[in-house]
């Protein structure tokens, strides 16, 4: 049963803005199924599912994965209008949080990128992401990681978006050097990372531990720059953690993240220090 409710979708946040949309998608399933002459128990056999399940989704208390209206296209034989959706669903499936930050990522020409903590998630591998979100505390359901983990994966694909935004990369140290998930999650995090270092739109540098001068004291930064000259940016220890969008504002964030920079090793030199941290592992 585990199986086939990480198969089929999520439960439809109350009161998020993807609910309408949702239960659309809901009675559309409904009106395709009944028009074809088939009956709940009978898709639910041919898709391996609980009836339970497909009864949520028509009523759209269930969000569908992408996957789902695919095989219950074909099932269905309903030309091709339930796959229209796939892409809707592809979103409405993630947290209102994560959807509005991929927006943005999605939006975005250029990314300034300081992460001292962990790694930072559009660099993340997906047993990584997953590893941290299963240390959170208090625990999260097993079904909320698999979401989480999800939705932080998908993101990535804006790395390949084409064209293909400038991102700039500055990871502290010890976020490389920390095993979470085991050495053998870090080492596959750390290879993925070299890789993704390869791409031409993507700068990544390393913070040392041992600089005895650091602008990014006051913790992560982010900065993102859209085409119509505007931009948002984010940091712990500054505006108390909320997001900023005013040209003072940002300059304070961009003049923090362009010390830290210069302070960081070069590209090349943080190429090799990661080359060296995988040779412990």
């Amino acid at each position: 049963m585990d199986k086939c409710v990480d198969e089929a979708g999520w439960d439809v946040e109350p009161g998020d803005e993807v609910e309408p949309v949702v239960q659309a998608v809901g009675r559309l399933l409904r009106v395709c199924r009944e028009a074809a002459g088939v009956s709940v128990s009978e898709l639910a056999a041919a898709l391996g599912y609980g009836e339970d399940m497909i009864r949520k989704m028509e009523r759209g208390a269930r969000i569908p994965r992408p996957e789902y209206l695919d095989r219950a296209d074909q099932i269905l034989k309903a030309q091709g209008h339930l796959r229209a959706f796939m892409e809707d669903m592809r979103k409405a499936r993630y947290p209102k949080k994560v959807r509005q930050l991929a927006e943005l990522e999605e939006r975005s020409v250029e990314m300034l990128l300081y992460s001292n903590h962990n790694i930072h998630g559009l660099l993340q591998t997906e047993e990584y992401a997953r590893a941290l979100f299963e240390m959170t505390q208090p625990a999260l359901a097993d079904e909320v990681v698999e979401r989480e983990t999800a939705a932080r994966v998908t993101r990535q694909a804006v790395l390949q978006r084409e064209p293909a935004p400038t991102l700039s990369f500055v990871q502290e140290q010890v976020t490389l050097e920390r095993p979470y998930g085991g050495k053998m999650v870090l080492r596959r995090q750390l290879e993925h990372i070299l890789e993704v270092a390869q791409l031409r739109n993507v700068t990544l540098q390393v913070m040392p531990t041992d600089r005895q001068e650091h602008a990014g004291s006051q913790g992560m930064i982010e900065v993102l720059k859209f085409a119509d000259g505007t931009a948002m940016g984010r940091s712990d220890g500054a505006f108390n953690g909320r997001p900023v969008s005013s040209p003072k504002d940002l300059r304070i964030l961009e003049l923090r993240y362009g010390m830290i920079r210069a302070q960081a090793l070069t590209p090349r030199e943080s190429q090799a220090f990661i080359e060296q941290v995988l040779g412990r592992l």
